[in-house]
């Protein structure tokens, strides 16, 4: 058995820390409302402001479309603030999957081609597109959103790390949530809560706060 990189074995521990995490939904419209609940908010209240929506059956574009708007707005502010933000991405997400019925599907093409039928969507800024790319696509690609790029920097990377990952996508994909929810979590960016951080004996920027 081939030994485990440095990055693999990190992300290793972090499984141990957290458990299991709760993966993003792999349909690219579950996905793209998914993301966009979680902006700018925590995973507890994004994952409640997407259960809401799931139960009302309003996670394709035309159920969302066809729903009473209240019941949208209603699933929507349980992410909190920057409700009315979110609720036009959805909306204009929602039109966009609609004129673009093969927009799924083309994000599991040549990745140029998938590239460019994730660009169209809103609020796929920090992140999102690549997450797309990931999640819904079957491309081996690393997320670098501002939280997953802090925690590597700190632990002493410069750039994406992923040229230490094998060619596994299941890989990637728990690379990219465990590194994302650490950033939420543990390694905040104004306070990091380095005494508690599993990650603490090999990341140079936590030893150098103590």
């Amino acid at each position: 058995m081939a030994e485990l990189s440095r990055l693999e074995r990190l992300v290793g521990e972090l499984k141990q820390f957290y458990g299991l995490l709760p993966a993003p939904p792999s349909d690219a419209f579950a996905l793209f409302v998914w993301d966009t609940l979680a902006f700018k908010t925590t995973p507890q209240k994004r994952d409640l402001a997407f259960a809401a929506l799931k139960r009302g059956h309003a996670l394709t574009p035309d159920a969302m479309a066809k729903a009473a708007p209240k019941t949208v707005e209603d699933g929507v502010k349980l992410a909190g603030p920057y409700f009315e933000q979110r609720l036009r991405a959805i909306r204009t997400g929602i039109a966009v999957f609609q004129r673009t019925p093969d927009l799924p599907s083309r994000l599991s093409a040549p990745l140029p081609v998938a590239q460019e039928a994730a660009s169209v969507l809103p609020q796929t800024h920090d992140g999102g597109a690549e997450r797309m790319l990931l999640f819904a696509g079957t491309h081996r690609v690393l997320p670098m959103d501002a939280g997953t790029a802090r925690v590597v920097n700190r632990l002493g990377y410069d750039g994406a790390p992923d040229a230490e990952l094998p060619h596994s996508l299941d890989l990637y994909r728990r690379v990219s949530l465990y590194l994302s929810h650490h950033a939420i979590a543990t390694c905040t960016d104004a306070d990091p809560h380095c005494t508690v951080c599993p990650l603490l004996h090999d990341c140079p920027a936590g030893q150098a706060m103590r």
